[in-house]
Order: structure tokens, then sequence, then C-alpha cells
């Protein structure tokens, strides 16, 4: 069973965003948005996660991430997304991943 790791990346009042890791390498993203009694998931994951794996990660956010966070909620609804990394591209700069300048697609 694969052990994944939580790295808070940004937290304001109504989300959070996460990089996710295994075995410390990144294999997937989780945006979450908290609005009026529900809370709104989006989950990216690598094309090496598996089903299983997947449905733990939900089960993780579910039941560990958004209890702790201490949002009232009534519903949990989550879009998942796999496939792989293209890269970080901010402020107009691109380059590779990694170098702080954001990523490109195919570097």
């Amino acid at each position: 069973m694969p052990t994944f790791y939580f790295e808070r990346e940004v937290r304001t009042q109504q989300s959070e965003c996460y990089a996710i890791l295994e075995d410390g390498k990144p294999v997937g993203r989780l945006d979450l948005h908290f609005a009026h009694g529900m809370v709104h998931g989006t989950l990216i994951v690598d094309e090496s996660v598996t089903q299983e794996g997947i449905q733990e990660l939900v089960t993780i956010v579910d039941e560990d991430i958004i209890d702790a966070v201490g949002v009232e909620r009534d519903d949990f609804v989550v879009h998942v997304h796999q496939g792989r990394d293209l890269g970080v591209y901010a402020n107009n700069e691109f380059g590779p991943p990694g170098n702080g300048n954001g990523g490109q697609a195919g570097a």
C-alpha cells in the first residue's frame, strides 16, 4: 500500500492547495474549496497512481484533511484527473521544472 504525504502549499479562508508526495516523489495535487456546507475538490494524480491509490487518497482527504481543517460541511465532491505533469507556468517565465522559473511542456 502506498504511503502518501500531503504538503500544504496555499491556505485561504475558502481554499487549500496541497502537493501530494509518495516516497518523496511528487505524484499529484489537491485543490479544496469550501463553500456553503460543501467541500469541492480537484484531485490530479500521476499516471503511476493505481485505482486503489486514488481511492486511498480520496479517503484520506475525506476523513483526515477536511476534518483537520475544521470546516462544517454536509457534502464532499471530488473530481479526479489522471495524467502526466507538463510543468508549472508562472509570470510568463518558462523553463524546465525545478529551476525556479516555472516549467514548460516537454522540458
